[in-house]
């Protein structure tokens, strides 16, 4: 899992990521929520004291996922990344946002009911984000 603490602080994967996280600083809150998604197989966009983040990221961990996640309460640039889930989200509440294989699928409601009627876990590993 690679959770996003701050623009300039991410936890190390490749030695390479500083230059990821510098260059994610340059960019704008649309590019930077684009090139996340584009690259990961499974990102999630939280709030760390937001209780219905916790419920999407706990499901997706105890399926055996790593997901990115970033927590925007922590981002220097959090609230323009959120008004950028808003418009994604439309009505529906922005945070969590569940993006699996660069697309969004929705908040914790969607992602809860991917999970009950099956199709998760199909998406999932579609994604390369399992390999059962």
């Amino acid at each position: 899992m690679q959770v996003m603490k701050s623009v300039t602080q991410v936890e190390p994967t490749p030695p390479s990521s500083s230059s990821l996280s510098l260059g994610l600083n340059m960019m704008r809150p649309y590019e930077m929520v684009h090139h996340l998604v584009s690259c990961n197989a499974v990102v999630v966009f939280s709030m760390s004291d937001c209780c219905m983040s916790t419920v999407a990221k706990r499901l997706l961990f105890s399926l055996g996922v790593g997901p990115t996640v970033v927590e925007l309460d922590e981002q220097a640039n959090g609230a323009g990344i959120r008004s950028v889930l808003h418009q994604l989200a439309g009505a529906h509440q922005p945070v969590p946002a569940v993006f699996i294989g660069g697309k969004f699928l929705g908040g914790v409601q969607t992602l809860m009911a991917s999970h009950i009627n099956g199709t998760l876990v199909p998406l999932l590993k579609e994604a390369g984000a399992l390999w059962l």
